[in-house]
């Protein structure tokens, strides 16, 4: 079992990078967290991972990149300890992804919702999370705004 991080450590979870507001979202959460001396991992699908080494190829905004599925396995082991989950859904997989996350850490988990049914997305979430819902699909600004209204580096 690790130990408890002496410091906040966030995974940023991305499942299909099919609506295109979700890597520049990935990639401005992960540097305002970066700039705020907070661990950051990004999880994702190998494609939504491809996306992210291309926009930030020296990794001026992200820190570390992992496979969803095994960063998924080692918090079921034990073997990697969060302090928070920010997940990032446009379907009913992403509520899923958001759901295991809460369920193995037991510690914060934000939903950032967004494509053209956020709000029905939203509807579905039955678990304890903080819910940042907008119907977005192509200008990432409206919830851009909400994630500042939020801070979540602050915290």
């Amino acid at each position: 079992m690790p130990e408890e991080p002496t410091q906040r450590v966030a995974v940023l979870v991305m499942g299909c990078p099919k609506v295109p507001v979700q890597t520049s979202l990935v990639l401005y959460l992960s540097n305002r967290m970066k700039k705020a001396g907070i661990r950051t991992i990004i999880a994702g699908t190998p494609s939504a991972r491809q996306l992210i080494r291309v926009a930030d190829p020296d990794g001026h905004y992200t820190m570390e990149m992992k496979d969803l599925d095994a960063t998924i396995a080692a918090l079921a082991k034990g073997d990697l300890t969060v302090t928070e989950s920010y997940v990032f859904i446009h379907n009913d997989a992403g509520v899923s992804y958001a759901a295991t996350m809460q369920s193995l850490t037991n510690r914060p988990v934000t939903a950032i919702i967004f494509g053209e049914e956020a709000e029905q997305i939203a509807q579905e979430i039955t678990f304890p999370c903080t819910i940042i819902a907008e119907p977005a699909t192509h200008n990432p600004m409206s919830l851009k705004n909400r994630l500042e209204e939020a801070a979540p580096w602050d915290a």
